[in-house]
């Protein structure tokens, strides 16, 4: 039933149950029964009319009603607009609307055992309405607990820093970190009926105890890192330099001239200051 002829019916009940009253106070004599029958008639379609209309609601767009008759579960509207369901209906509208949690900043030990600092940002909405309703106690309050026990978790799963190019870190593998975090969430959230479109961390970094410990760590393991690389390709380069002087014979180099062009030319690759020619007056042998 739509609003105007709820409208209609009552303007309709409120007119005669006037013009009862009206003619009424018009007899002479003593009322007529048919007069006084005519006007609890139509009180009583007021009175009906009325409640009637307390089961009119409405609901904006991605928002649905939960509906509930003595305490049993009818059903969920989540159509727009105007509604009317049993006016003894108990309606709990839910917002179905994507919503935005920021978690504060957690101090968690990573798998390492380092103190951490790590933040999250969760974008969730609710698509199952009587799970939200029913299953847990407040599903808002659920998915911000919920939230920090995950982080928490993959704070504990994860270094913080890796040296190594395969091992998943959480400063490192940023993608692959936020996929374990969505769907480890998506796990505990199903209970609730509750959806999480995306899950990735805000913040991240070392508690400010060891801060400065660790920064000269990073700085150390990037250090050597570099310097092996260096190394490898200094040695490549060596390497393809005798093969192409022995393929061309364009000199003949016994061991020890080998191994004095190996020691110049990694000199030369391999520090961090250009290196200064020496002319050689003599011989390699004198």
């Amino acid at each position: 039933m739509t609003l105007p002829t709820f409208l209609a019916i009552e303007t309709a009940s409120i007119w005669g149950f006037v013009r009862g009253v009206i003619a009424a106070k018009q007899q002479s004599g003593a009322v007529e029964v048919t007069t006084i029958a005519t006007i609890v008639a139509m009180a009583i379609v007021a009175v009906v009319v009325f409640v009637l209309l307390l089961g009119h609601f409405t609901l904006q767009p991605n928002q649905a009603a939960v509906l509930l008759l003595f305490g049993k579960y009818k059903g969920t509207a989540r159509d727009d607009g105007f509604h009317w369901a049993n006016p003894f209906l108990t309606k709990t509208k839910v917002s179905l609307r994507s919503r935005n949690l920021n978690t504060d900043k957690l101090k968690v030990n990573d798998s390492r055992g380092n103190p951490i600092e790590i933040g999250t940002v969760v974008v969730w909405h609710v698509a199952n309405t009587a799970q939200a309703c029913f299953d847990v106690d407040d599903y808002t309050h659920y998915v911000a607990i919920q939230s920090e026990a995950a982080v928490r978790h993959l704070a504990s799963s994860y270094p913080y820093d890796s040296g190594h190019d395969h091992e998943v870190s959480l400063r490192g593998a940023t993608n692959e970190v936020n996929r374990a975090l969505q769907a480890e969430l998506q796990e505990r959230l199903n209970k609730a009926g509750v959806v999480v479109e995306e899950a990735r961390l805000s913040h991240l970094a070392y508690a400010p105890e060891i801060a400065g410990v660790m920064l000269r760590r990073q700085q150390a393991e990037a250090v050597v890192s570099a310097r092996m690389r260096i190394v490898e390709g200094a040695c490549g380069m060596v390497e393809a330099a005798l093969e192409r002087l022995s393929a061309s014979k364009m000199v003949e180099l016994d061991a020890e001239r080998k191994a004095a062009m190996v020691s110049n030319l990694l000199v030369v690759l391999c520090g961090e200051q250009g290196a200064q020619p020496v002319v050689n007056a003599g011989t390699l042998y004198s």
